[in-house]
């Protein structure tokens, strides 16, 4: 994973890189800010913070689930251990934070149900009431209930009790069941727009759009909502290249 910002945009790409990247106006260009590979032995803790050991909605979050295969890849685990399910997250909080920009990921979907990863871009402001989501937003830019071909585009914001609001949209994607493919975010000071594989999905300014810096965090987790677990064949894995 890469990222490059421009003025106050940062872009995150996957190895193909340029070829992926929106077009700037006349005499922009895209600089290189923040990249991991994924190439090392172990997460790196001066960028990613492994969540856990705690419970995550029907399951845990524990750090033994997130961890690099030492083939350039982030893995997210699944499984069951004893009579409880695990899982893993990482996220990018108080390491890398920034806001607007083309944060972009490539990723091979996991194959079981009954638990769903995500891509999310995240701020703590998300819990501020009061002023849309311009003082943060739950940018869900990727989520993946469903092991049909479809997945969620969702926005969070104004916290999550009696004043929450949020959006989204199921986009209709066939091929990403197979193999490694590309979720992205064109986020710019007034609007969301949205791509798989280089080709725009959605757009949209719910929430009045986010002007807060944000952080970046990849999930799994484990509820009904991505079908039921006890019917998996654990265990299962999400990939992040």
């Amino acid at each position: 994973m890469h990222a490059v910002v421009l003025g106050g945009c940062t872009i995150f790409l996957d190895r193909a890189g340029a070829d992926t990247l929106p077009l700037l106006a006349a005499g922009q260009e895209w600089k290189l800010a923040w990249s991991d590979e994924f190439n090392e032995k172990q997460l790196d803790p001066a960028k990613w913070e492994i969540l856990g050991d705690w419970k995550r909605r029907d399951g845990f979050w524990t750090q033994s689930e997130s961890y690099l295969n030492g083939r350039g890849s982030l893995i997210l685990r699944t499984r069951q251990d004893g009579d409880k399910f695990v899982c893993g997250a990482v996220r990018t909080k108080n390491r890398f934070e920034h806001r607007f920009g083309y944060w972009e990921t490539r990723c091979k979907l996991p194959t079981q149900p009954g638990h769903w990863p995500a891509f999310w871009i995240m701020s703590d402001g998300v819990f501020k009431v009061g002023d849309d989501g311009r003082d943060g937003t739950e940018i869900d830019v990727a989520e993946f209930p469903k092991r049909d071909g479809t997945y969620e585009i969702n926005l969070h914001w104004d916290g999550y009790g009696h004043a929450h609001k949020s959006t989204g949209k199921k986009i209709t994607a066939p091929a990403i069941t197979n193999g490694f493919h590309t979720f992205a975010l064109l986020w710019t000071p007034t609007n969301y727009t949205f791509y798989v594989d280089g080709k725009e999905v959605w757009q949209t300014t719910a929430g009045g759009v986010s002007q807060a810096p944000e952080y970046i965090k990849f999930s799994e987790e484990i509820g009904e909502w991505g079908g039921k677990i006890d019917e998996a064949k654990l265990p299962d894995y999400f990939e992040v290249d």
